[in-house]
């Protein structure tokens, strides 16, 4: 039996997937989500959560709903510390500070459980599909397992089973998406296949209650992480975290192959970590193996399918990546679907996802994540202070002084695509520096217009074209230009104040997305207005 048929499937309706569903709906394009869970889960993962990921949630129209939902408040939840022995031991130091990055964005970072922003992202989409007819190619069917899913050049479907009753269907659509985590059937399904670097750790997560931890961690009552470094992990964490101020925490360490709940004394570790004896109640006990996998490709032969979050790529949960790179997949595959069928988009747009994401990952990867753990491993090495105190006060002290380059440093970019104007030889990547210098491939620091707008609220659903004071007729000619080839474009004038300035250009092509495909301060003798046009949307020229 087909029960429809709808433009976009999206498989998995954790976060990423009803992320890039509300985006999709909100293009007006129609979008159906299979989620076999019916209630979210109630572990507390994906948490800290990046100024960047609150832009998206002020696309979606999210962001009072996701403040109300956050049980930790912002004093809190923006920084976290770094130890060494243990968290009561004398060395530390403040880590990740992300609210330092803060003026580059249009929104806060916040902290929250992911249950907690996956049940926003929900009612939202609810909110969206309710808007039309659910037999017209809308809505959520959750308690529904995709099972039987099949692609070729002219679009997908999927066998969906509802996990009560068994009640079988089929939907079709012009392309599917698979946001169905690190196991993902819809990748395994289209043949799109991975590599993986295991580093053969067995890690535990526990979930778990106390009442006396933040009374002991009161010197740390602004602080919602916490890390700490011994030598005999190798550099490998053992990561502390509050979920609420109400005594719930979670804890990532490494633990031996053959540990179980009932095996291994989970009491005793905590209480090494944390350097005192404290009450422990525990509400969950899992294990997972760390290791690093990505896909080789987020887009399958046929051209209709696409993965998306974990299921293109996945990580140990080091520096808090992880839902935050899902829903930068989701905000750059969006607007491209959407090109795609409404009609402006160019041929090798789609292509572009692969081209622009898988970069971006395997550096987070290498160059943050790996590296951490690298650097790490080389520092409880060298550096004893049971054996000389004083070079490890001098090397701790390093560390200090560049405990927040994570954040600083951390600033995905498309400069490589081919779809951007970037420099010759560019690359994309994670790694660059913060900078209101408007760049090709790099995302727009949303900078006050004068009068007190955001370039946020008055962008356009599509391209918009940012002119400082701008040569009239290169505007002009590319508005020509994106009205001839049926390209939506917002022009978006304002005046060269000490504020706009700061963007080093005068003329600049911003993506649907944020980033910028062009940035200069007039066309060059040899650059046409169709040619730029052309270029961002994936049109060979």
């Amino acid at each position: 039996m087909t029960i429809g048929e709808t433009d976009v499937l999206v498989i998995g309706g954790g976060p990423v997937g009803l992320g890039l569903a509300i985006d999709l709906l909100q293009r007006g394009v129609r979008c159906m989500v299979i989620e076999k869970s019916a209630e979210p889960h109630g572990i507390p993962k994906g948490q800290n959560l990046t100024q960047r990921t609150g832009e998206h949630f002020r696309a979606w129209g999210v962001s009072r709903e996701i403040r109300k939902a956050a049980p930790i408040p912002r004093r809190v939840g923006s920084e976290g510390v770094t130890a060494y022995g243990s968290l009561l031991g004398p060395w530390h130091y403040p880590w990740l500070r992300r609210a330092s990055v803060r003026e580059f964005y249009a929104a806060d970072n916040e902290r929250l459980p992911q249950y907690c922003t996956e049940q926003v992202l929900r009612r939202r989409f609810d909110e969206l599909a309710s808007r039309h007819d659910s037999s017209a190619g809308y809505g959520m069917l959750c308690g529904w397992e995709a099972e039987d899913i099949l692609v070729t050049g002219d679009g997908g479907s999927a066998s969906i089973r509802n996990r009560d009753d068994d009640d079988h269907a089929r939907i079709k659509a012009r392309f599917v998406v698979g946001c169905d985590g690190a196991g993902s059937r819809v990748r395994r399904a289209v043949g799109i296949e991975q590599d993986v670097e295991d580093h053969h750790k067995h890690m535990a997560l526990l979930v778990f209650r106390s009442t006396q931890l933040d009374r002991l961690l009161s010197a740390f009552s602004d602080k919602s992480f916490f890390n700490v470094l011994t030598p005999e992990l190798e550099g490998y964490w053992q990561f502390l975290g509050r979920v609420d101020l109400e005594g719930n925490w979670f804890f990532h360490a490494p633990v031996p192959h053959d540990a179980t709940r009932e095996t291994f004394d989970f009491h005793s570790y905590l209480h090494r970590v944390v350097g005192a004896a404290f009450d422990i109640e525990f509400r969950h006990v899992g294990f997972w193996d760390l290791r690093f996998s990505i896909a080789r490709d987020y887009r399958d032969a046929t051209g209709s399918a696409f993965i998306a979050g974990d299921a293109a790529h996945s990580h140990p949960p080091y520096g808090g990546f992880g839902i935050n790179l899902g829903f930068e997949d989701a905000r750059n595959l969006a607007w491209k679907l959407s090109a795609e069928l409404q009609g402006w988009g160019g041929p090798s747009l789609l292509d572009s996802y692969t081209a622009e994401r898988r970069p971006v990952f395997a550096s987070t990867a290498d160059d943050f994540i790996a590296r951490l753990i690298r650097e790490d491993a080389a520092f409880v090495r060298d550096f004893n202070p049971a054996t000389d105190v004083e070079a490890f006060r001098a090397a701790w002290t390093r560390r200090a002084g560049d405990g927040n380059a994570e954040v600083s440093r951390f600033c995905p970019n498309y400069a490589g695509s081919p779809v951007v104007f970037g420099e010759p030889g560019a690359e994309s990547g994670a790694a660059g520096i913060h900078d209101h210098t408007a760049q090709a491939g790099f995302h727009l620091s949303p900078l006050a217009l004068p009068g007190g707008r955001s370039l946020v609220d008055v962008a356009g659903p599509g391209f918009t074209l940012v002119s400082v004071n701008a040569d009239a007729g290169d505007v002009t000619a590319i508005s020509n230009a994106a009205s001839k080839a049926e390209i939506p474009l917002r022009i978006v004038e304002t005046a060269r104040t000490e504020t706009t300035e700061k963007w080093r250009a005068r003329l600049i092509l911003m993506r649907p997305d944020g980033f910028v495909a062009l940035a200069a301060n007039s066309l060059e003798s040899d650059q046409s207005a169709e040619a730029v046009i052309l270029r961002a949307s994936g049109y060979p020229t």
